[in-house]
């Protein structure tokens, strides 16, 4: 029986956060894990080229047997996901599918504010694309929401440094500059699946009270429910709790990092996306 485990994708090793959430959820399926380490970080590049890559990359995921596709990226999900799921898609197969992280957070985010004020901290490329203010107005249209890109955030956690005194000054700064804009904010989303590992940070600098909530456990909750509504889908991908984890980068780099944000260790392959 050809594998047909589902796809999960993100620019480097920030999607490993989501994924873990989602085995932990739905265990028995198989998944694809890439990280386009090679041409990380997303964030900065402009919309046309997250475009392009992340088509890349979802055409890779096609080959590999993939029926099922998850961006689990902000930026890839802000930059790219409506033109593939709306002009790629048709063409490629109208029977597969790309899912993002941003519907599933932004359908749920508005029910832990009280006060209406919802801050949104994310790269600098999906802050730019405005999407959540715009996804979260659909569900929630009297929210307030503010945002704040955090361009150091990702390098910190990249590079280990995510618990050390040096992640203070940047982590501060941030919050500080997203409350500034509203002082009623009382829930934070992390816009971004590197965020988590700066969580006991956030906490540390956070106003006392206010919620903060990471994606992973939402996503993972939206995929249960999305494959329980779309039983065809959920036939079509393979069931061997087979995990494979892929990168367009050096493996032995990312089988270094990737562990911390998938809280076991990993071992990967190197992919060239056009082979």
């Amino acid at each position: 029986m050809q594998q047909k485990p589902i796809g999960v994708f993100d620019s480097g090793y920030g999607g490993l956060t989501v994924l873990k959430e989602i085995v932990d959820q739905l265990p028995e399926y198989d998944y694809l894990y890439l990280g386009d380490n090679a041409r990380a970080p997303y964030g900065p590049r402009s919309f046309d080229t997250v475009y392009q890559y992340t088509l890349e990359c979802v055409d890779w995921f096609f080959k590999q047997g993939c029926e099922l596709v998850i961006l689990a990226c902000n930026t890839a999900s802000a930059k790219a996901l409506r033109n593939i799921q709306q002009k790629d898609l048709p063409g490629i197969d109208p029977f597969k599918r790309v899912l993002g992280v941003i519907r599933p957070s932004t359908e749920i985010i508005g029910t832990y504010s009280a006060t209406g004020h919802l801050g949104i901290l994310g790269t600098q490329g999906t802050v730019l694309s405005n999407s959540y203010p715009i996804e979260i107005h659909k569900f929630f249209p009297g929210m307030e929401v503010f945002q704040e890109a955090c361009p150091m955030w990702v390098p910190l956690v990249e590079n280990g440094a995510a618990n050390e005194p040096g992640a203070d000054y940047f982590v501060q700064k941030h919050l500080n500059q997203l409350m500034q804009q509203s002082s009623t904010i009382d829930t934070i989303l992390l816009a971004c699946t590197h965020y988590p590992l700066l969580m006991d940070k956030i906490k540390q600098f956070a106003p006392a009270g206010l919620t903060i909530v990471s994606q992973g456990e939402i996503v993972a909750k939206s995929l249960v429910e999305y494959l329980a509504k779309h039983p065809a889908m959920a036939e079509q991908c393979s069931k061997n709790a087979v995990i494979r984890f892929c990168t367009t980068d050096s493996a032995a780099d990312f089988d270094a990092h990737a562990s911390q944000f998938f809280g076991q260790p990993v071992i990967s392959q190197h992919v060239d996306l056009q082979g």
